[in-house]
């Protein structure tokens, strides 16, 4: 689930659950634009197991990758439990990541009415 609107922040790679599996992951990218929080789309190659968006082990596993690609900041949370997939988590970033994604080319759009 790509689309023209996304920024890809990191391409292919492989993360452990704390089942010790080894998981393909696909890409981490974000939308292009939004307002203050940043929704982080986490696309797997394959099939995760139900709730898997809430294992600790792999979720920090992909924080750390962003961190390897210049974000400092705070661990995640995740998203809204309806907006996870069977191939895909939806991370919740904390303010301290808006100035990564900025850097990536993410554009704040409350930034338009602090004015």
């Amino acid at each position: 689930m790509t689309t023209d609107s996304d920024i890809e922040l990191s391409g292919a790679f492989q993360a452990k659950d704390s089942n010790g599996r080894t998981l393909d992951v696909k890409a981490i990218r974000i939308f292009d634009e939004g307002y203050g929080i940043i929704d982080v789309y986490v696309d797997f190659k394959a099939q995760l197991d139900p709730g898997a968006y809430k294992d600790t082990v792999l979720t920090k596993q992909i924080v750390e990758r962003l961190r390897s690609l210049g974000y400092k900041g705070p661990d995640f949370g995740h998203s809204d439990p309806g907006l996870q997939e069977s191939r895909l988590i939806v991370l919740e970033a904390p303010e301290e990541f808006a100035a990564f994604a900025k850097s990536r080319g993410w554009k704040n759009l409350a930034e338009e009415f602090d004015e």
